[in-house]
Order: structure tokens, then sequence, then C-alpha cells
């Protein structure tokens, strides 16, 4: 598949015309255009089909295990390799559409992505699965925030749906991916090929349309010193995201519980081992925070996501319960409810941190959201997936609720601090720039 080439170190500091934007080589200016409208539910389809394939192989990690011996020791350095490239990306290239524009970042993503599905395609041992992880994490990590920010550029005055869909698209990726692939890996034929197939064509298809959407952002210099692993967060967006940092952790903390070990709850300690149950707790707990995002995008953010942080303290709670009385339905019940607090919290928090960021800085900020919430989601359930050989599933999986409690607890204290500084409204109102209130103005 053709992709957009980078251009050359050379080029990559070259300032454009004081009050002008970086011409356009001529090739792209003869590609057809789509209108903005079908590029912006391009995008959202794009960046849920981009998570649903980060979490397609989770159902299938059980199949590998009885086929090919592996041990839960081997699966989780699988899950950490994921993660840690993933977070490196964001860490490096997470700014870069900031500068070289959305298109050519989020297409270079893609590439990688559709890499790393051929590589589990071709996967016949534990190092492929790695190798494909690792080039899965990077693909992801270039694409996500790049998507978001584009996401958001294209809103124009549908702004409040994008960011609704912002931070709704994650979640329901994760749903379709890991119900997709309970499902396929279940009834279909090659369990551990056909997933990988199914992603990359519905891929390679966006990756291909994405070529003809609008670029929203002009290339400005500063693209090699972006590339400096860092966390960039603007003046106006800081106390809004340090009020909702742990909202915003433990709700991905809270994903992790039920993604991470859910399947494996469901399958050691309540006995169902069918591969679709593995699905449905993961699409149980997302499909419930991608619904409670949609339903409550007319409501202020700060409320939404005080609301999530109390249902932390409800949802482990209440799986707590389920794993003492090995109840099934007590386990979904958890699972629904966990995924209200997943929901809530993640999505109003994004959009209060959002509301806040510079448009020439979108994707940094949005990236700096993500480091945050995969490192909530991705440190304890590697340490959760080393230290159950051990000490125990039931004693993992209590641990780790015991956390997200805590994180809720948190999110509660800060969000009543915030609340009593700024006189209920929660978080600090965003600063509106010159810059902004005029492009207000034409809109």
């Amino acid at each position: 598949m053709p992709a957009t080439p980078l251009p050359s170190a050379a080029h990559l500091d070259a300032s454009p015309a004081p009050g002008a934007r970086a011409a356009r080589p001529s090739r792209r200016s003869r590609l057809p255009r789509l209108p903005e409208r079908a590029a912006f539910w391009l995008v959202t389809a794009t960046l849920a089909l981009l998570v649903s394939a980060s979490s397609a192989p989770s159902p299938i990690f059980p199949v590998y295990q009885q086929e090919w011996g592996l041990s839960a020791t081997t699966v989780t350095v699988v899950f950490a390799v994921y993660a840690g490239t993933l977070l490196l990306a964001l860490l490096t290239v997470g700014r870069l559409s900031d500068h070289l524009g959305r298109r050519t970042v989020v297409v270079a993503g893609l590439v990688g992505v559709l890499a790393a599905l051929a590589g589990f395609l071709l996967a016949g041992s534990a190092g492929w699965l790695v190798a494909a992880r690792a080039v899965q994490g990077i693909g992801t990590g270039t694409a996500m925030g790049a998507l978001g920010a584009w996401l958001l550029d294209l809103g124009g005055r549908r702004a409040a749906l994008a960011q609704t869909l912002n931070g709704a698209a994650p979640p329901l990726g994760l749903m379709l991916g890991g119900l997709g692939s309970g499902l396929l890996v279940q009834y279909a034929p090659a369990p551990t090929r056909l997933v990988y197939a199914v992603c990359a064509v519905l891929l390679a298809v966006c990756a291909l349309a994405l070529l003809a959407a609008p670029e929203p952002a002009p290339r400005v210099p500063g693209a090699r010193a972006s590339l400096v692993p860092s966390v960039r967060v603007p003046a106006a967006t800081r106390p809004v995201l340090g009020a909702l940092a742990p909202a915003l952790a433990g709700s991905w903390a809270l994903g992790g519980l039920f993604i991470g070990l859910g399947p494996s709850i469901a399958a050691g300690v309540l006995g169902r081992a069918d591969h679709l149950v593995g699905g449905l707790v993961v699409a149980s707990l997302t499909g419930t925070g991608a619904l409670v995002g949609v339903l409550t995008r007319a409501l202020p953010p700060r409320r939404v996501a005080t609301a999530g942080a109390v249902a932390f303290l409800v949802g482990p709670a209440l799986l707590v319960l389920a794993l003492q009385s090995a109840s099934t339905p007590l386990f979904f019940t958890a699972s629904l409810v966990s995924g209200v607090g997943f929901g809530a919290a993640f999505q109003g928090g994004l959009r209060a941190v959002v509301a806040t960021a510079p448009p020439a800085e979108r994707a940094g900020v949005l990236s700096a959201v993500y480091v945050m919430c995969y490192v909530a989601f991705g440190v304890p359930s590697v340490v959760a997936g080393l230290l159950t050989p051990h000490a125990g599933l039931r004693t993992v999986a209590e641990g780790y609720a015991l956390l997200v409690v805590l994180l809720g607890a948190a999110a509660l204290v800060l969000s009543a601090r915030a609340a009593r500084r700024t006189g209920g409204a929660g978080v600090p109102a965003p600063r509106r720039t010159p810059a902004a209130a005029e492009r207000t103005a034409r809109r």
C-alpha cells in the first residue's frame, strides 16, 4: 500500500513564509478530495479501528498458550512489549503531526500497524508475537494522537460532537476488537489468522481513503525538536489535567483490570472457558463506557468525571464479591458498573482537557493524556501478570481492585478541591486566545 513519504531531515525544520501555509506537493493536489463531513466520520472510524486492532489479539492468547505451550509470563512479556513501545511512540512522535500535518503521521502509523498485522498472520512462535506487538505499539502510538487531533480539527461547528467521539471511539474500538475477535476465535475457521486479516483489510481501506481527506494542519517548524522524548502540556491545560489526572488514570487502570484479567477470571475462577465469554467481558466494560460517553455529552465534563470516580469505588467492590462467591452474574454486573466508571471518567476528563488545548498543540496534549492512561493501563496489568503465577489470580485481582478504589478516592478529593477553588466549576474554564475567538466568530 503506498504511504505518504516523510520529508527528509533537511526539510523537517523548514519555515513557511509568514502567514502562509506550506505548499502541498502537486501530486496531492491532483487527488480527489473528500468533503469535510465525510472525512470527519472517516477519521472517527479509523481511530476506532486502530484501537480495535490493538485489543483483537487478547482473546487469541489462550489459543497460543494451548497450541504453543506458552507460559503466562510469556504472554505478559508480549503485552509489556506492546505497552512499552506504544508509550515510546507517544513520547517521541506524539507531537509530530502538529508540525508535519495530520495525514502524513497518521498514514505512517497505519502502515506500521499493517506490518504488525502481517507479522501476526505469519506468527509461529513467541518471538513473532513479541516482534509484531512491538511494531503494533509503535504504529498505534504514532497514529493515535494525530487521529484525535485531526478529528478535532475537522469538527468545525461539530466541535462538541468531535470531543465526544474523541472519547467514545477508543472504548468502542476496544469493544469491537474484543467481541469481534472472541466471536471469530470461537466460531470461525483459522482462529489465529482470520482476525488479523479482517483488521488489516479494514485499516488498509481507511489508510487509502485518508489520502483524500483534507489536511487542516499546516506544516510548521520544530519537527526535529519535537522528537525529543517529552510530555509537553500548555500552561492553560495544566491545571485541568492535574485536577483530572486520577480520574483519567483510574479509568484506564479499571479498564486494565477487566481487559487484562477479566478473561482469565472468567476461565480460571468462574469456569467459563468459552473464548466468546472472554470477549463479552471486554465488550461489557468498553461498550458500556462508550455508551455512557455519548449519553453524557451534554453534561458538564467535571460532573461526568466525578460520577465516573464514584463508580471506581462500586465496580471493584462488586468484583471482589463476585470472586468470593464465584458468581458469574455478579461478575458481569461488576463489569457493567465498572464500564460506567471507565466511560464517564475517561470521556468527561478528556472533554475537559481538550477544551483547553490550543489547536496548534492538540496532538501533543492528546498524546500526554494517552501516556498517562496507558501507563495506568499497562503497568498494573504487567505487574498482575507477573504476580499471578505466584500469588494466585484471585489475590492479584483483589489487590488490583484496591488500587482502582484508591485512584477513585484521589479523584474525588481533587475534584472537591477544584470545585472549592473555582466556586463549583470544578476545573478552570479554558482560556480563549484571540486566535480562538477569531475562529469562533468566523464559524
